[in-house]
């Protein structure tokens, strides 16, 4: 009788067998190249180790970290001579581990590499996309406590034990920023702790703090959604991802730089919704915008703005060209970077060396557009291919960095441009500060001093036109914060000044002359300074004086 052979028994065997002459290899290589050996799955992988390399690389170099005390790092090695190995080796190293080496069979290795998928950050999003869900944005911005609320979901989520804790942690951050109406989100890494600061109306806020190890895990999720490199502590990175809030997708730019103590993370909130405020709706007063009305509209010239970063002056130029676009014209910008998308219009973005702001604006003139936005004029190349286009029957929108109006004509003369084109070329130009607005609910109105009489006096004293200044100048508004959580402000609002082209000031500027003597030239035209403009939003109960004074100069 024929007996019966058992083949998946004997395959079984076999497999036995081979993973046992595997390990011997591996076992008897060791030796060879000076390494210790160890067999894997005997042994528990600790998932701070695997996060230090990243899988790609780890696949790459046939290698991965499972352990991990202080500064020393286990590494388990399965091919010696893998060409990527010593970059993975010298990468660690310029971080400060002191690796262990260990060789390993290749199913040793196979069971690390298969841990990558437990990694708490590698749980519910796709990278590039994160997820805030209503529920949670609705349950930090329920009732006015939006910060208790916040600090108590960061205490209740610090507690959690599952692989999803960090993807909640950073669920909250963000839906805290949106509750809160933050620009921006800061970590700031310390010995002892990592601070969570938001940006709120232009002001920092400590928000709350995590333990070192919490703010690895956050950092490596945010690495991970960012598109940066998780090996990379050492030097500066950028990265960006999308947020789907509700039926929104915002934009998140994310910036890392080495500290002592880690890296610092700033991410800026790009909410397209930002974008869509009328012109008319950012503060700017009600002569001066009947006059940039017609200016905006213009065959040809130009249009700067000017003032400090962040100061919203690209808020400023988009809402101009949300107003004036239309499928008649055709409008091409150069940004650096493309921070909101626009409809209808063609943006192009700054490329290092290959696509400069000088580069794409020859590129852009060749394009037969109507307008043409720059995001900033850098050097003297962009700004005088800038002025030529202006020259030419294009409307050229850009900003500058300087304090005010007047001191436009002096920085472009600094970079090169000829004083003699500006008379034909810009039209318009315009310096614009940001503060913050009182909350209608929480200000009270009181007397102002005689001082403070006197000082507005002052302010008001070279404005021409007279019928601007307000009738009553007898009391300003301040804030006034119903508990220890609030500043009783809420939003801001822009203070704006410009001069416009004209035969008196085109010939002044001939010849070079000093920013003081421009702006007292300007005066003339009628139009308020920005320091007017803030009494006068002070006054009205727009915003406090205290505000104003923090933003501008004015007299003592």
């Amino acid at each position: 009788m024929d007996s019966h052979f058992d083949t998946e028994h004997e395959d079984a065997e076999l497999a036995q067998v081979r993973e046992r002459e595997e390990e011997d290899v591996a076992q008897i290589l060791s030796d060879k190249y000076g390494m210790s050996y160890i067999d894997l799955s005997l042994k528990e992988v600790d998932n701070d180790a695997l996060r230090i390399i990243p899988e790609e690389q780890a696949h790459l170099a046939d290698a991965a970290a499972f352990a991990k005390t202080a500064k020393t790092l286990s590494l388990a090695i399965h091919n010696p001579n893998n060409p990527t190995l010593p970059t993975l080796i010298e990468d660690l190293t310029t971080r400060g581990f002191l690796l262990q080496k260990f060789l390993v069979s290749k199913k040793s290795l196979d069971k690390v590499f298969a841990r990558y998928s437990d990694l708490s950050f590698a749980a519910t999003s796709k990278a590039g996309v994160f997820v805030v869900t209503p529920e949670t944005l609705e349950k930090i911005t329920q009732g006015e406590g939006s910060r208790k609320t916040l600090e108590q979901g960061f205490d209740t989520a610090m507690n959690l034990k599952s692989l999803e804790r960090v993807s909640h942690l950073l669920e909250l951050v963000l839906a805290g920023a949106f509750a809160l109406r933050a620009s921006d989100i800061h970590f700031e890494p310390s010995e002892e702790k990592a601070l969570l600061r938001l940006r709120i109306d232009g002001l920092l806020s400590d928000t709350y703090h995590f333990d070192p190890a919490t703010y690895h895990q956050i950092n490596s999720r945010i690495k991970l959604l960012s598109g940066a490199k998780l090996n990379i502590t050492n030097r500066a990175q950028d990265g960006r991802f999308s947020i789907i809030k509700g039926a929104n997708q915002i934009e998140m730019r994310v910036s890392f730089i080495p500290g002592n103590y880690g890296e610092s993370i700033v991410m800026r909130i790009l909410d397209p919704e930002a974008t869509k405020v009328s012109y008319k709706e950012l503060g700017i007063h009600p002569k001066l915008l009947a006059r940039l009305e017609t200016e905006i509209r213009r065959p040809n010239g130009m249009l700067l703005t000017t003032g400090p970063t962040g100061s919203g002056k690209t808020t400023t130029l988009y809402s101009f060209l949300r107003e004036i676009h239309s499928p008649e014209i055709k409008v091409i910008t150069i940004e650096d970077p493309i921070e909101y998308h626009l409809e209808g219009i063609v943006q192009t973005q700054v490329e290092g060396e290959k696509y400069t702001f000088a580069e794409g604006l020859k590129s852009i003139v060749r394009q037969d557009p109507d307008i043409i936005m720059v995001g900033e004029i850098r050097d003297g190349e962009t700004a005088n291919i800038a002025i030529q286009a202006a020259l030419t029957g294009h409307f050229v929108f850009s900003t500058l960095h300087t304090n005010n109006a007047a001191g436009t004509f002096p920085r472009l003369v600094d970079l090169g441009a000829d004083p003699k084109s500006f008379g034909s070329s810009v039209t318009v130009s315009m310096a614009q500060r940001l503060i913050r607005k009182l909350d209608p609910n929480k200000k009270k109105e009181r007397l102002l001093t005689d001082d403070e009489k006197k000082m507005i006096a002052k302010v008001f004293e070279p404005l021409t036109d007279k019928s601007l200044i307000p009738e009553k100048i007898e009391t300003v508004w301040e804030p006034a914060p119903t508990n220890a959580g609030e500043t009783g402000y809420k939003g801001r609002v822009g203070l704006y000044e410009a001069i416009f082209m004209d035969d008196e000031l085109a010939s002044f500027l001939r010849d070079n002359p000093s920013e003081n003597d421009i702006a007292k030239l300007a005066g003339k035209q009628g139009y308020l300074t920005m320091a007017q403009d803030g009494i006068i939003k002070a006054l009205t109960g727009i915003t406090s004086l205290a505000e104003v004074a923090a933003t501008v100069d004015l007299p003592r």
